[in-house]
């Protein structure tokens, strides 16, 4: 079994540390560490965190392998500082069976640049009429613990109460996409004074409001968990702390996206800026900041929504909704949220790994750095900036908001359980 020393890293932002690695366990960490024959990595101060893990990942395989494949979705998620990420259940089939769920998982398995768990869909075809084999997804080799019709809501409440009560029984938990439909018909971008200016159809805060509010009764009501996909108001912020105030048990992510941009971008028509749930106004913008520093919201997902050219370069009203996120995530973070004294790397490791892998069951990842733990690592150049560059992306699609934006920090290098999958910026 091979041996790795990092050399003078930062755990978690704090002071420089040596971490030895053998085979693919952490087996000290300390000071002045020495180790005969092992692969020596000089760190000089970069962060060295957990291994990230995303909650909200489009892979895109099986159907849509134009966007994104197995292989090249956990090749940028390893170029993020990802060791796992969950992989939505929208694919063509639909991830609604044991034996999908199961050909997503194997994948994952067999091209290994990151771990891949499945995510299963709450209702069959994602269609929102009868429940899917919720049991049998769970009991399958994949394992699934978390479930949504993500990129579509759960909007009748019958059914969202009897997936709540079916997932307590094993302890999963319903990932909502919280849009009522009914009143985003024919919405293009958030309902506001850009929207009114522009004369694009509004997305009204209060469709994303009103399911959350409505859903942490339900798990209340149940004794079961719900997760909020993507929050992106100010007001969804305010339901959830009222939720956890009274002890439901609730969760809540962030996308990178929301927490840097705002609908002004849409004033240039250019569609990479269309994303559901919709860029918000700077208010949401801040009061989201907030809310991830103070722990209202959980943690970050990219919601990595990788998309073919064709179905980006088009008329706005055309084009197909999400952006790509893996590759840029850790990034936005440190720009909004560390370069701004909201939170420190702890606190990013905590909402970009040991919380994401609590919520989602991930069995290995977001551990303590220390030793006898798993050796699921990512090291971090944080003095580095440097213009992003789709060109260079692992990920199969370039549908980027970032192109040409200067962003601080660059991951190095990534391991998986002692693997090496990302050396000096370049995959292995």
């Amino acid at each position: 079994m091979s041996k790795i020393l990092i050399r003078g890293a930062k755990v978690l932002g704090g002071e420089p540390q040596d971490v030895l690695i053998d085979g693919e366990t952490i087996a000290q960490v300390g000071t002045g560490l020495s180790a005969e024959g092992a692969e020596v990595v000089e760190a000089d101060g970069k962060v060295l965190l957990p291994g990230l893990v995303d909650l909200h990942t489009h892979l895109r395989e099986p159907g849509r392998e134009d966007s994104e494949t197995v292989l090249t979705g956990t090749r940028a998620a390893a170029s993020g500082g990802y060791t796992a990420v969950f992989a939505m259940a929208n694919t063509f089939p639909v991830a609604d069976t044991a034996g999908v769920v199961e050909q997503v998982w194997r994948l994952g398995r067999e091209h290994g640049y990151c771990d891949v768990q499945p995510i299963g869909a709450v209702t069959v075809g994602l269609e929102g009429r009868k429940l899917a084999e919720l049991g049998a997804m769970h009991e399958s080799a994949a394992g699934v613990t978390v479930f949504s019709d993500d990129g579509k809501c759960v909007d009748d409440a019958v059914i969202m109460r009897r997936a709540l009560e079916y997932v307590k029984a094993f302890g999963g938990v319903v990932a909502q996409h919280a849009q009522e439909p009914r009143l985003t018909e024919g919405a293009q971008m958030n309902e506001g004074v850009v929207s009114a200016e522009l004369g694009l159809g509004g997305w009204p805060a209060v469709a994303e409001e009103s399911i959350i509010a409505r859903d942490v009764l339900l798990a209340e009501h149940v004794g079961s968990r719900v997760h909020i996909c993507h929050l992106s108001t100010a007001g969804s912020v305010e339901i959830v702390r009222w939720a956890k105030s009274r002890g439901i048990d609730v969760t809540a992510e962030v996308t990178p996206h929301h927490l840097l941009l705002t609908d002004e971008m849409v004033r240039t028509y250019n569609p990479v800026y269309k994303v559901n749930p919709p860029l918000r106004t700077e208010r949401d913008v801040m009061a989201l900041r907030e809310a991830l520093a103070d722990g209202t919201i959980d943690i970050v997902a990219t919601d990595h929504a990788p998309h073919p050219h064709e179905d980006k370069d088009c008329e706005w009203a055309a084009a197909a909704m999400g952006m790509v996120g893996l590759e840029t995530a850790l990034s936005v973070v440190q720009d909004t949220m560390v370069d701004t004294g909201l939170l420190d790397w702890a606190g990013v490791a905590d909402r970009m790994s040991f919380t994401p892998a609590r919520i989602g069951r991930a069995v290995g990842h977001g551990r303590p750095v220390s030793a006898g733990e798993p050796a699921n690592l990512t090291l971090v150049d944080t003095a580095y900036r440097g213009q992003v560059d789709p060109a260079g992306f692992a990920s199969r699609s370039r549908n980027t908001p970032y192109e040409g934006r200067e962003l601080p920090g660059r991951v190095t290098h990534t391991w998986l359980r002692g693997k090496a999958t990302l050396v000096d910026g370049k995959l292995t």
